[in-house]
């Protein structure tokens, strides 16, 4: 990894990197605000120039850390910090929003980083789900019906796909809801065109942060 910190650098990276690949793509601008001792330290910690690093889907070892900012902005990536204000279970906790006003796109997600490089995904689009980032990922919006996560399972099953972890959150007055499952295997491309064939399935989104990106 790029130190100094496995936390405030190896963690923030990985937070980075998950909010860039649920995004898809690389977003106009990025938003990050950092909480508790994230707030207090990301400057001289490096935490900034981390995160930035893993919204450019860079591993925590790149070299290019150090310069993240600088890379990004000639990428054309407009980056906004903020001290953000409230409290969050974890001190080392990070929001990062990601806009692209062009195709009117935008995702928010929250990450605390845990210790040792690790971190956990809390929330996603202001549904309070759970992930590590240590498996492939599913990240699935849909109708909150009953059946959907049945039917899920149901597909996975047949794809002899285990599920190792899931978490689910909805939104009783949109009708909307949010599952996500960590799983034992990858997430092959036409798992996820049958999955977003499901009429109740609004989208689908994959975070593997074992997936490697030198670029």
């Amino acid at each position: 990894m790029v130190g100094p910190s496995s936390s405030h650098t190896a963690g923030a990276v990985r937070i980075g990197k998950a909010a860039r690949q649920l995004f898809g793509e690389q977003p106009e601008q990025a938003h990050i605000l950092f909480y508790g001792s994230f707030a207090a330290t990301y400057k001289g910690h490096g935490t900034d120039l981390a995160i930035v690093g893993g919204l450019m889907d860079w591993p925590t070892d790149d070299p290019r850390i150090p310069h993240s900012i600088e890379f990004a902005e000639q990428s054309g990536v407009n980056i906004i910090f903020e001290q953000g204000k409230g409290l969050f279970s974890h001190p080392n906790t990070a929001k990062i929003i990601l806009s692209s006003p062009s195709v009117s796109k935008q995702i928010s997600l929250v990450g605390t980083s845990i210790g040792g490089g690790n971190i956990e995904i809390i929330e996603i689009n202001g549904f309070h789900i759970k992930l590590t980032g240590v498996y492939p990922t599913l990240v699935l919006r849909h109708h909150d019906l009953p059946g959907v996560v049945a039917d899920v399972a149901q597909l996975l099953k047949q794809k002899q796909t285990n599920i190792g972890h899931m978490s689910v959150d909805r939104k009783s007055r949109s009708g909307d809801a949010m599952t996500v499952m960590e799983l034992d295997a990858a997430i092959a491309s036409e798992l996820v065109a049958e999955l977003e064939s499901f009429p109740a399935i609004q989208s689908v989104n994959i975070i593997d942060l074992s997936k490697a990106n030198n670029e």
